[in-house]
């Protein structure tokens, strides 16, 4: 009973921390003709309800695509239609066709905190309760630290928007954790069919139950259990695009809009290899699109493939884990087309092992949330950003001791360190190394906020900050994207002994 009373303390704690913080700006608000994110979400619910299914991604004299036009899967614009008929109940002017273009009042910015926040309630916060909750050979004291460090994450509390297809894709974890097959895939294809950029996560997925499949003999139980998850895959997926599967264009349509490849490589300053390139070499100029996605796709799948191959032969909850960020940090780094926020999708998995690495997972979160310093300045949240990055560091810090736990076990780097400390002596000292590059990275973290939220950059440079900002986190990517391979290939344990869940 003690348990639950603290951990209804640490979601309500949570909470109010999303509350105050989402109040603090709203993206574009006040700012014609697009009005920011905040107006894309509105303008869903007003298209989806007043349009007939075949026209909400389709261009008409109703539906302009280029003012925020449906370019999220079904299951996003079914969420906006719910939503758009409790608006309708409360105020109809919220959704009215056209005339609610750029609608700014108090109430309907309640409004639309609360769909987010309810959202949240429903799908995401439970995931993660359930999940640090009935973690084994764990202290109630550690398990209350992990939701609470989990919650705390600035990065999902800073972003605008629920974070409905991630919780989905935490309960696809929490269910393969219980071997409950067949309730993971179908979680999961509902994270996919809310938000295409699930498919950072799906290969770890396909992988993990294609090997169990495998363990279990595609001859006997693993053809069945094969069978039974791409039933349920096919079932899942059929239900969701019923309603777009009446002619072939409507499927296209809803695909073109889904993958926007004429976008080009990456659009504003992200944290990824190809936006960091173009300091020095402007690929966009000496490649041509074909050759761009024929590129980024290589590199994706090669970054991506040890992981997979390892989790494939041997799958174990410990791996699929592991492979789930580093699959997601492939797609961040090299995949094409790759939003700033897109780098949530690494922090997730990540943060489900903060108990087991604290320091790089807190560090990796620290500067995953750095890394949309650009955008967060921008919007106005960069008082919030500071105080929840503090907030959060502080916590981790005291509640994990992340400074006294940087031996090669506690870096999962045991395995690694006897393979080559015979050809690298110097390795030992890796776990010292790490603390001090943890501090350096921290300052250089603290001086480049500091630079850009106080200096004005030179004219002939007006993308310094911005530019610095990816460019130094990038690196740091690339880092962290060795380090969670190096754990995945080194690795020899089965998973079912170490801290996870029962």
């Amino acid at each position: 009973m003690e348990k639950w009373s603290l951990m209804t303390i640490t979601v309500l704690l949570g909470l109010i921390v999303r509350w105050t913080v989402s109040f603090g700006s709203y993206s574009g608000a006040g700012k014609p003709p697009m009005y920011g994110d905040y107006e894309a979400q509105r303008h869903w619910q007003e298209v989806t309800y007043n349009l007939p299914i075949k026209q909400w991604y389709f261009n008409t004299s109703d539906n302009n695509l280029q003012y925020w036009g449906l370019d999220y899967p079904p299951l996003t614009a079914y969420h906006s239609l719910l939503c758009a008929y409790v608006a309708k109940l409360i105020n109809p002017d919220w959704i009215a066709l056209h005339t609610s273009r750029g609608y700014e009042s108090q109430p309907h910015k309640l409004f639309m905190r609360a769909t987010v926040l309810i959202a949240d309630l429903l799908v995401y916060i439970p995931a993660v309760i359930l999940y640090c909750f009935y973690l084994k050979e764990t202290s109630t004291k550690k398990k209350i630290a992990s939701a609470l460090c989990i919650l705390l994450y600035p990065g999902l509390i800073l972003i605008d928007y629920g974070h409905f297809h991630l919780g989905f894709a935490l309960w696809g974890v929490l269910f393969l954790s219980y071997d409950w097959d067949l309730l993971g895939s179908l979680a999961f294809c509902l994270a996919i069919n809310y938000k295409q950029m699930e498919l950072y996560h799906s290969l770890p997925f396909f992988c993990y139950l294609l090997g169990k499949c495998f363990q279990k003999g595609l001859t006997g139980k693993g053809l069945v259990l094969l069978i039974k998850i791409a039933f349920t895959v096919v079932a899942s997926f059929a239900i969701c695009w019923l309603p777009f599967c009446t002619e072939v264009e409507q499927i296209l349509q809803v695909l073109r809009r889904l993958f926007p490849i004429d976008r080009g490589l990456f659009e504003d300053k992200v944290a990824n290899i190809w936006c960091s390139l173009s300091v020095l070499i402007k690929i966009k100029n000496v490649m041509s699109p074909q050759t761009q996605l024929k590129l980024s796709f290589a590199f994706t799948f090669l970054t991506l493939l040890p992981a997979c191959i390892k989790l494939t032969l041997q799958p174990s909850l410990r791996r699929f884990k592991f492979a789930l960020v580093s699959c997601a940090l492939s797609f961040f780094l090299f995949s094409f087309q790759v939003h700033e926020k897109s780098i949530l999708l690494v922090s997730i998995p990540v943060c489900l092992m903060i108990n087991e690495i604290p320091l790089m997972c807190t560090w990796f979160l620290l500067v995953s949330t750095f890394s949309m310093l650009p955008a967060l300045i921008l919007d106005g949240l960069l008082l919030a950003y500071v105080v929840t990055t503090l907030a959060f560091l502080t916590v981790c810090a005291t509640s994990f001791s992340i400074f006294e736990k940087t031996s090669e076990e506690d870096l999962q780097l045991k395995s690694l360190s006897l393979s080559i400390r015979g050809y690298i002596p110097s390795f030992k000292a890796f776990p010292k190394i790490i603390k001090s590059l943890f501090i350096v990275s921290v300052t250089l973290m603290g001086i480049l906020t500091l630079m850009s939220a106080t200096l004005t950059p030179p004219q002939k440079l007006p993308d310094l900050f911005p530019v610095s900002v990816s460019v130094v986190s990038c690196l740091h990517f690339l880092f962290f994207l060795m380090y969670f391979n190096a754990i995945v290939l080194w690795d020899s344990r089965n998973g079912r002994n170490q801290k996870k869940i029962n």
